[in-house]
């Protein structure tokens, strides 16, 4: 009867152990949660702490990283009506929110993080009122002007560190494929960027929104003209319509919206129709300058996509 107590008491005593430890995991693991539960991280006004898995997000004018890493955002950058349209499909019903980001706008969307593009970017000195409405992020201008750099850090932002890297490396596959097949079909033959807006012609740099795509990414040959240009000046100025023959370039995309003012004046211009890429059919009319004048891994898919289409004979 002694042993069979003995046994009775080393049982229980087992099971109140077991059950001690279980109780105390899940303790940890609830503290362990809890800690994970913000992310600290610097931004371009200090140290910052945010939540490690936001779920309404507002980031005006960074949303292509933000789908990229397969998130939709609580509201979306707009101008009056004039939304980011290249973006449209993954942002279907999305509410806009005006570019400036007014406080009732944002209060009304009850975000949980609030991202900034730059200091520059946050309008009428209201950073703290923004703080008090949700955490608030500001990219450094060196980060988010890159957007490699502005996708990486958006992972690390958003927890999605993994993704980023996935998304960045089948980026870089892409653009390698492209590249060998498109200059295998027009090999040297150079390549120029003109953006039309409303009668203004604005040449595109080397490095300047999708001629980054256009030379770099792809190694599609500048004309000795832009190469002259070097890197893309703050201010942008247009080029005269007299000085388009300089160019001297093979091929030319053509980005403007359907019914620009400077497109119906090239159609009439001796100039213009006097160039080689014209008059050899050389001229590509791409009617969605949003994703052609912005930065992002959405959009440069899109560039690499349009340049596979018009130049792969």
């Amino acid at each position: 009867m002694f042993k069979k107590r003995i046994t009775i008491i080393f049982t229980l005593l087992t099971i109140l152990f077991l059950v001690s430890a279980c109780s105390n995991s899940s303790k940890e693991t609830k503290n362990t949660t809890n800690k994970t539960s913000k992310v600290t991280l610097t931004d371009a006004k200090g140290e910052v702490v945010i939540p490690a898995n936001p779920k309404k997000i507002i980031a005006p004018y960074l949303e292509d990283s933000l789908v990229a890493l397969g998130v939709k955002p609580a509201a979306q950058w707009s101008i009056g009506d004039t939304v980011l349209d290249y973006l449209q499909p993954e942002l279907k019903g999305v509410p806009k929110i005006s570019w400036d980001l007014p406080l009732e706008q944002v209060i009304s969307n009850n975000p949980d993080l609030i991202i900034f593009s730059s200091p520059a970017a946050i309008q009428k000195g209201q950073y703290e009122e923004y703080k008090k409405i949700a955490p608030t992020y500001v990219f450094k201008d060196e980060i988010s002007s890159d957007w490699r750099k502005q996708l990486t850090q958006m992972g690390r932002i958003l927890s999605k560190q993994d993704k980023a890297k996935e998304t960045l490396a089948n980026y870089d596959t892409k653009a390698a494929d492209a590249k060998a097949k498109i200059q295998k079909s027009i090999g040297d033959e150079t390549v120029a960027l003109i953006w039309v807006m409303a009668d203004k012609f604005y040449l595109m740099e080397h490095n300047r929104f999708s001629a980054n795509v256009i030379y770099n990414d792809l190694g599609l040959k500048q004309p000795d003209f832009i190469k002259n240009l070097g890197d893309a000046a703050v201010q942008w100025d247009p080029i005269a319509l007299e000085k388009l023959p300089e160019i001297k370039a093979d091929h030319i995309f053509l980005i403007s919206k359907k019914g620009e003012a400077g497109l119906d004046l090239l159609s009439k211009s001796s100039i213009w129709n006097g160039l080689d890429a014209v008059k050899n059919n050389h001229v590509y009319e791409m009617n969605d300058p949003t994703f052609w004048t912005i930065n992002g891994l959405i959009a440069s898919e899109k560039t690499i996509d349009a340049a596979e289409k018009a130049l792969i004979k």
